[in-house]
């Protein structure tokens, strides 16, 4: 790594920025904002070569930031290295002259539009001062299932990272299909003694063969016989949380929805709800005594539940 910043640190600065020699002071601060935006390794983790084009901006900036060592370069008197780097010194004599400014001011005496490449450079381990890159290491990516109910009830799952083994992994209650995971620390190498990067774990929840979840609120769909629908019952409905007895009002027809309060998934301390889709289900077999009953009930019933949605439809 050490020797790809040199290499970088040596490249001609005005084609390091995409310039000519004829550029302003204002084009060149321009350039290295732009770039720096673009070309540094925590924007592009999955770029090998970002960090060699940083080290090879960076520099470059440090070379014509400053019009006097500007001139000294474009006079022959310093290389593209810099010659020991004596704009170092230069901006260290600078920093001196403008301490007081910046201890009682904050960012007050530095350039606002420069704050932002500023902290990117300095983040970037001292690369700019030819000791070699150092930086942070590439976050990985993964992908994970996680049943139904560990994702609203919370959990444990494992998962293998290369180089880390089994990996222990805290489900939280409430976890939604592609939330993300951090494990931090558990990402690529660093870069020249710096930090690791993290493993970012991308949540998918496996479906449930009888639950359906819209955001803190479960859903199910329970069947009913058709003497409960009509007479009304108590019957027991499976929650996420166990077992509860519901009550079915007198007269319940399909698709009529009962709501169990707090029943669904708790998130920051606060449950949500369940709610219980009626469907009615016929017997399998339809006995000739249900057929006279029905038959003869229907006889003084001519209540029509299509009535008005026929109206509604223009002939």
């Amino acid at each position: 790594m050490a020797q790809s910043t040199d290499n970088t640190a040596h490249l001609d600065p005005y084609e390091a920025l995409g310039l000519s020699k004829t550029a302003t002071q204002a084009e060149i601060k321009k350039a290295y904002r732009k770039l720096v935006r673009t070309s540094h390794p925590d924007i592009n983790p999955d770029d090998a070569g970002a960090e060699a084009r940083f080290v090879q901006i960076s520099a470059a900036y440090d070379l014509l930031k400053d019009p006097d060592t500007r001139a000294r370069f474009d006079a022959g008197e310093i290389d593209a290295s810099g010659q020991e780097k004596p704009q170092r010194q230069y901006y260290r004599d600078y920093a001196q002259n403008q301490r007081s400014t910046r201890d009682s001011a904050g960012f007050e005496g530095m350039d606002p539009d420069d704050i932002f490449a500023q902290m990117f450079r300095q983040r970037s381990g001292g690369a700019q001062q030819g000791h070699g890159f150092s930086a942070r290491g590439r976050d990985v990516g993964y992908t994970l299932e996680v049943p139904f109910l560990d994702a609203a009830r919370g959990g444990s799952a494992h998962i293998s990272l290369p180089g880390e083994g089994q990996i222990d992994l805290k489900i939280p209650v409430g976890l939604r299909d592609g939330q993300t995971l951090r494990l931090r620390g558990k990402g690529g190498e660093g870069f020249g003694g710096g930090p690791r990067g993290d493993a970012q774990v991308k949540i998918h929840i496996q479906p449930h063969p009888l639950f359906r979840r819209e955001d803190d609120t479960i859903l199910l769909t329970l069947p009913i016989t058709l003497d409960e629908a009509i007479l009304g019952a108590k019957v027991t409905v499976p929650t996420i949380h166990g077992d509860v007895a519901l009550t079915i009002p007198k007269g319940s027809s399909s698709g009529k929805v009962l709501r169990l309060r707090g029943r669904g998934v708790e998130r920051k301390g606060q449950a949500g709800d369940q709610l219980v889709e009626l469907r009615i289900v016929l017997p399998k077999t339809v006995d000739d005594k249900l057929a006279a009953c029905i038959e003869e009930w229907a006889k003084t019933n001519t209540e029509n539940p299509r009535e008005a949605m026929l109206k509604g439809v223009p002939r």
